[in-house]
């Protein structure tokens, strides 16, 4: 009778040491998705601000009139490069300075962009064709990338919320994970349709 209570003892203590060691792996693998997830998006932002210094540049002898476009876009791209150094996907704080200095870099080529709509040999110049094709897909490379972060983020985050895996999360002090969130306007904004015939 004794051996049998000691064996099950065993039993059920291997089956928890068995739960716990599954647990923390599965956070672990998941903490490393999310921050692979955040080097994924890292690239890409490096890569848009990499093309951002030779669209001005390309842009800098048609819109001599414009140097405050320029410069803003010029402060937008240093803030965003600086955020980005700064960032750690852990802390809430640094990823909402990033998500904010991209959000503000975002706007500023906007802004650009719709000023350079005014320059018809502007819009002709096989470079800034070129430039503008390269930042579009560098834009949807992020949103790609930061899709997948943000799906790798929550898979992290209910898998360190959840009972019992939150109990191992906290002996093991598993931090957060913050969402990037990034302003897509062009997506956000309901598109206006006119049914009026201009009577």
């Amino acid at each position: 009778m004794v051996v049998l209570i000691v064996s099950l003892v065993v039993l059920v203590a291997v089956v928890v040491v068995i739960a716990l060691v599954a647990m923390y792996n599965s956070l672990v693998r998941a903490r490393h998705a999310w921050q692979n997830a955040y080097a994924q998006i890292d690239v890409q932002l490096s890569r848009r601000h990499d093309l951002i210094p030779n669209l001005v540049e390309v842009v800098k002898s048609y819109l001599r009139h414009e140097q405050q476009t320029l410069a803003a876009v010029t402060e937008a791209r240093s803030a965003a490069v600086a955020a980005r150094s700064a960032a750690s996907p852990g802390d809430p704080a640094a990823m909402a300075a990033l998500s904010g200095a991209e959000n503000a870099l975002t706007g500023s080529l906007g802004r650009l962009f719709v000023v350079s709509e005014n320059y018809p040999e502007l819009k002709a110049d096989q470079s800034m064709r070129q430039l503008s094709e390269e930042l579009t897909s560098a834009e949807n490379r992020v949103a790609f990338a930061r899709q997948a972060y943000n799906d790798a983020v929550m898979v992290y985050r209910n898998k360190r919320d959840t009972f019992p895996s939150n109990l191992v999360a906290s002996l093991f002090s598993f931090g957060p994970a913050a969402y990037l969130e990034l302003d897509e306007p062009h997506k956000r904004a309901a598109p206006r349709i006119s049914l009026d015939s201009g009577e």
